[in-house]
């Protein structure tokens, strides 16, 4: 009996001490840090002044399609290697480029902070590394921007408006930040707003017929017209000489196919004015197919700020569309 115990006590004190190495080893990784939509990207100077550079710059820092004037989907910051250290390494998001022996891809996630997205990306030769990237480039802009995608809404989630007339009236559920505040409801429409530095943000979300988009294979043309019945009926001008706010005529929308919470979904990307006022501001809207209660839910956000940057305000409020959830038709 004494040697039986003393077997538990050696076993016990064993798998204690294996504990307690396997406790030091694990590393408390820290919150990242950055702003959004600003990537890092760690490479040689020689690299980032030539032909990998310049491709890399041409991609990351494309023009974001729908805003008035050309602002990129990322900011880009270089970062030599020798200065990729401590408190740089946090960053939320960066890219890695370097030369070796073998040409490899590779993501990673939560490698040095909490969250975070790393790529690297390695070659033979400054060929093979930009042959490398174009041929992942349209997948890292897709993981860099669902990452600032996801920081924007946890940064939402801090401090969210109720949405309850939203899930009683057209049964779903949003995301969306405490500044922003009713401006109109009805049965099946709802209009909310958000003062910002000399302008204004607005969600809309209200529904419509499937046969009112999918009535012929003019998508874009039955989006823009059901977008400019609601703006006349309920977004009027500042004043009675004013038209009401409705799609600008002189650039067509972009058209794109996506998905939110699993359902198909339009996505139509442009600029929209009033007439006989100069107001005028980018707007984004989601079709999203609901084939259960024969519909299609309608969200959408629009920025009015005048000779001012829109980019984060129009990254914000996709951020808040593409939260929404469906709990069910309620009325």
């Amino acid at each position: 009996m004494k040697k039986y115990i003393l077997f538990l006590v050696v076993i016990g004190s064993l798998a204690a001490c294996k504990n307690g190495k396997n406790e030091k080893n694990k590393v408390t990784l820290t919150s990242s840090s950055g702003k959004l939509n600003n990537i890092a990207i760690v490479s040689s100077n020689s690299m980032w002044e030539g032909e990998v550079g310049e491709k890399i710059r041409n991609a990351m820092a494309q023009t974001v399609n729908g805003l008035p004037q050309k602002e990129p989907i990322f900011s880009i910051n270089h970062i030599p290697p020798k200065a990729f250290t401590g408190f740089v390494k946090k960053k939320r998001t960066f890219l890695k480029i370097q030369k070796a022996k073998t040409n490899g891809f590779k993501v990673k996630t939560n490698a040095f902070a909490i969250p975070q997205t790393a790529i690297y990306l390695q070659g033979r030769s400054d060929k093979a590394i930009t042959e490398l990237f174009n041929e992942h480039k349209k997948e890292i802009i897709e993981l860099f921007k669902n990452t600032e995608i996801n920081e924007q809404q946890r940064r939402i989630q801090k401090s969210l408006l109720n949405d309850k007339k939203i899930k009683k009236r057209l049964g779903v559920s949003m995301k969306i930040p405490s500044a922003y505040r009713y401006a109109k409801v009805t049965s099946n429409f709802i209009w909310l707003r958000k003062n910002i530095n000399n302008g204004d943000m607005g969600l809309l979300i209200y529904e419509v017929p499937l046969s009112k988009i999918d009535k012929d294979t003019n998508t874009i043309g039955n989006i823009i017209k059901i977008r400019d019945s609601i703006g006349k009926k309920y977004i009027p001008g500042p004043n009675e000489k004013t038209d009401y706010m409705r799609t600008e005529e002189a650039y067509a929308p972009y058209l794109f196919e996506t998905k939110i919470d699993g359902h198909f979904a339009y996505e139509a990307r442009g600029t929209w004015d009033v007439k006989g006022f100069t107001m005028a501001g980018p707007f984004l809207n989601f079709a999203i197919r609901d084939k259960k209660h024969d519909r299609y839910i309608m969200v959408e956000g629009f920025v009015f700020r005048p000779s001012a940057s829109k980019r984060d305000q129009i990254f914000e409020i996709e951020s808040i569309l593409r939260s929404t959830e469906f709990i069910g038709k309620i009325k």
